[in-house]
């Protein structure tokens, strides 16, 4: 029976680097941000390669969703989802994720917006997810009835063997010492599971070959004003998750 984890973040929050990990497992296949297209669709949102993203996907949550909770891609024992939090507008249904291990990857709003405005200038709270993923981790904290995991980019970044460790461990799937190793390093380059719009955000991926070392956080001071508003209202959804973070055994 297949694994199904689906990896909500935000933009911006080594997501992409993450399914890269897990894509280098021999026993994983992934599916990249399903629901852009749904998105930008309903949302009308101006982003880069917009057009060429409307004609890569289905523009129907229910289809999108539909999919996500079918067969796998490709034969295999983990399905990794990687999930754009503020893909999931107000009418889009959240219930299919029941079906499926929900995981939330947390990064420090200061570091988010001062990545995420070199690739698109016009930036809102909104565009950043921080809401809507404590939405969505509060619906599945109730519906479990304990926090889902929550792991931190700052941690990966730090230890990545040891935080892929908790993690695996959190979601109940193989991390025997091949398989870390394996999720440690990758080829350069793009890859065909990318989606369409990987040319306009994915160059550093492309360029890199596996973890990069943890960098000095960004500070919050150094942002303009207008951006520092936006992460003192991102920081208590941040602080809220970021208090059930996996830590190293």
């Amino acid at each position: 029976m297949t694994v199904r984890i689906a990896m909500w973040s935000g933009p911006r929050n080594i997501s992409t680097a993450m399914m890269r990990a897990f894509e280098n497992r021999t026993d994983t296949c992934v599916s990249d941000e399903p629901f852009y297209a749904a998105f930008l669709a309903e949302s009308g949102a101006d982003h880069p390669m917009r057009e060429a993203v409307l004609q890569s996907q289905p523009i129907d949550w229910r289809a999108v969703a539909g999919a996500m909770t079918g067969p796998p891609p490709e034969p295999a024992a983990v399905w990794y989802q990687k999930h754009m939090c503020h893909h999931m507008l107000d009418g889009f249904g959240l219930d299919w994720t029941a079906e499926l291990t929900n995981v939330f990857l947390i990064r420090d709003p200061a570091a988010v917006i001062g990545s995420y405005v070199v690739k698109r200038e016009d930036v809102t709270l909104a565009d950043l997810g921080f809401a809507q993923q404590q939405r969505q981790f509060d619906m599945v904290a109730d519906r479990i009835g304990r926090a889902p995991p929550v792991i931190a980019s700052e941690d990966v970044l730090a230890n990545p063997r040891v935080m892929l460790a908790a993690l695996c461990a959190a979601v109940g799937i193989a991390f025997d010492a091949p398989i870390l190793d394996a999720m440690l390093a990758w080829p350069a380059g793009p890859r065909a599971s990318d989606g369409v719009w990987a040319p306009a955000w994915y160059d550093a991926v492309h360029r890199s070959t596996g973890w990069a070392p943890l960098r000095p956080p960004a500070r919050k001071e150094a942002l303009p004003a207008a951006h520092q508003r936006i992460v003192e209202q991102a920081m208590p959804f941040y602080e809220s998750l970021a208090r059930h973070r996996l830590v190293a055994d």
